[in-house]
């Protein structure tokens, strides 16, 4: 060996790349000045069949270690709600990705891998991270501007730890409360979803990669979801064709016009056919009629369920979910599996190599435009920002503006000064129910499992009189000013959060609410929760009511509306019913409600 290749090759071993590799490092697809399509172009020429399939799945962390995804040309890892490395700290997310990174980059292409995770309401796996708001509470600020700043902060938290992709913003429309992930959704009304999709452009830029902060957003999940018989999570929207499109695919329409890189599937049907066979609504209507040029993702072993029994993956579930437009596959495992299927479904002709690099071209595409062949490392000059003071001081503003006052006598807002206040209740001390799911579990937990404010903490910090608190009310009289509940709901998440028999407050929460009012002092209820709650037999007992949502980590943003730091300026993002037996109850159906959409008091009125 000549000694000058032999340096070049002990040069190249050095930087990470394989001799077969050195070949490829002149390649067209290497020069960064040369237009996306033209790259992408060459790299599918050099690419085997093998290289190909291997883009379209998406695998969990835990089913495939950093060796098995460059051993399988896999395009994609995620981890799902909970799927952390230990520690679970910023830096360790930095290594984790990292390490995938080097191993994709030391095969014979050097193709990087796209990491994907559900920060759906910030970096919501990570703690110390800025946690905001879920899309419930950002639906009652009726400020795209803020919305999109949050998506912005949310992406640089997560682009210093790596990660290129969050499969967020949820663009559901919530047509019944009895759904465990109304909160995910912005609100009932189709405009409302659609303008709240600024949160894509918050995410990516003006255009795809052109910031090093930029990751992937997602438009969720197409389509229909949220408008399930009874609510039910994962069922059936038993919808004409255009109702489907008046209110259920408007928001999507937004989200492509906004270039949103990617696209999830719903686990959901429309009228009996799961939407992960439907060839209709992904290829003809999603990528041609409204020319969505991105990626089509599935959901978590959505394609499992296909032929009706989700404990094992068939060639035929393979087949139908290929063919009828996705891209990509997210699996928890099986990823050997479903590669074999799909090999021996391509080469029976079954699906035609056409559908296989319409795919893999999509893939491809993202990968470039993101900037990974360039800067396949985690960002860690970012990592400062995660959980930073701006970001957390921009996740109290988003509280504030989420506050969403249903009733008042006069008793708020209270003052800091002069007002001795006793607090109450089971949300009024626990930043992992005032969180939600989606937070640092896919189901989410109480009690301190990450890093903020509490609504006591941040009740304290606002008051300059005495602040009394015991969780179940007990030692309240009548020397009080005014006493506060902060009672709600508890986390959960998809599937275990749905409620058919509806949403009402625990014996526990009414108990400590009586002890209140025995005291004879004004008692202020302050609401944690992902959807309305029936209060329609209690709240005429109350001097007031706030609706919190889910404000995330920083409760200092409910306290500073309590005390009028803040005139609280929410509207409602759904209609709330007198009674569950109402649900579904939407704006201009004609019911009557206890609170109308858009409904929300202020100070001044």
């Amino acid at each position: 060996m000549p000694a000058l290749v032999g340096l070049a090759v002990v040069s190249l071993l050095a930087g990470g790349l394989t001799p077969a590799s050195a070949e490829n490092s002149r390649a067209l697809y290497r020069d960064a000045s040369a237009p996306v399509p033209q790259r992408v172009d060459d790299l599918m020429s050099r690419m085997s069949v093998e290289d190909k399939l291997g883009q379209m799945v998406q695998i969990e962390r835990d089913a495939a270690g950093p060796a098995d995804v460059a051993d399988h040309r896999i395009g994609s890892v995620l981890s799902g709600g909970g799927s952390t490395p230990t520690p679970n700290t910023p830096e360790a997310w930095a290594d984790m990705y990292d390490r995938y990174q080097r191993a994709a980059l030391d095969t014979p292409l050097g193709i990087p891998v796209l990491y994907g995770v559900d920060a759906v309401h910030g970096h919501n796996n990570v703690r110390t991270a800025t946690i905001f708001p879920h899309n419930i509470g950002l639906g009652a600020t009726r400020n795209p501007w803020l919305v999109r700043r949050v998506g912005a902060a949310t992406a640089e938290e997560v682009a210093a730890t790596g990660i290129d992709w969050t499969f967020s913003p949820c663009l559901c429309v919530a047509r019944n409360d009895r759904w465990g992930r109304t909160y995910e959704s912005f609100g009932e009304a189709p405009w409302l979803a659609s303008t709240m999709s600024e949160e894509i452009t918050g995410y990516q830029g003006h255009r795809l990669g052109d910031d090093p902060t930029s990751i992937m957003a997602t438009a969720k999940h197409y389509v229909g979801d949220g408008g399930t018989t009874g609510g039910v999570d994962q069922g059936d929207t038993r919808l004409s064709e255009r109702e489907l499109r008046r209110i259920h695919l408007e928001p999507f329409r937004a989200a492509i016009e906004r270039d949103v890189a990617s696209v999830m599937v719903s686990y959901s049907s429309w009228n009996g056919t799961p939407l992960h066979a439907h060839r209709y609504l992904i290829r003809d209507v999603l990528k041609r009629e409204l020319g969505f040029d991105g990626v089509v993702l599935s959901d978590y072993d959505a394609i499992h369920q296909l032929d009706g029994d989700d404990s094992t993956l068939t060639a035929s579930e393979v087949r139908r979910s290929i063919n009828s437009g996705l891209d990509m596959i997210m699996l928890s495992t099986d990823h050997e599996r479903f590669l074999h299927l799909l090999r021996q479904e391509v080469s029976a002709g079954t699906i035609p190599m056409s559908r296989i690099d319409d795919a893999v071209r999509r893939v491809l595409t993202k990968k470039f435009e993101m900037g990974l062949f360039e800067r396949p490392f985690a960002q860690r000059d970012l990592l400062s920002t995660v959980g930073s003071d701006e970001h957390r001081a921009l996740a109290r503003q988003a509280v504030r503006e989420s506050q969403t006052l249903l009733e008042n006598d006069g008793v708020l807002p209270l003052s800091p000064e002069e007002d001795k206040v006793f607090v109450a209740g089971s949300n009024a001390d626990d930043i992992g129910n005032q969180s939600g799911g989606w937070t640092i579990s896919w189901q989410g937990s109480s009690g301190a499992i990450t890093e903020g404010t509490t609504i006591l903490e941040g009740i304290r910090q606002v008051s300059d009189a005495p602040v009394t608190y015991d969780r179940e009310g007990d030692g309240i009289d009548s020397s009080y000013d005014a006493a506060i509940a902060v009672v709600g709901e508890k986390p959960y998440a998809e599937y275990r959060g749905d409620s058919p028999e509806g949403v009402r407050l625990s014996r526990q929460d009414l108990d400590t609410i009586a002890k209140l009012r025995e005291s004879g002092v004004p008692v202020a209820v302050v609401l944690v929760s992902g959807r309305p709650v029936e209060v329609t037999e209690h709240v005429d007992d109350w001097n007031a009511l706030l609706a919190s949502w889910l404000p995330g980590t920083q409760g200092g943003g409910v306290a500073d509306v309590l005390f009028g730091e803040y005139d609280p300026t929410g509207k409602l993002p759904v209609t709330w019913m007198r009674s569950y037996e109402q649900q579904p109850i939407n704006v201009g159906d004609r019911k009557d409600p206890l609170y109308p959409f858009g409904y929300g008091l202020s100070y001044r009125n």
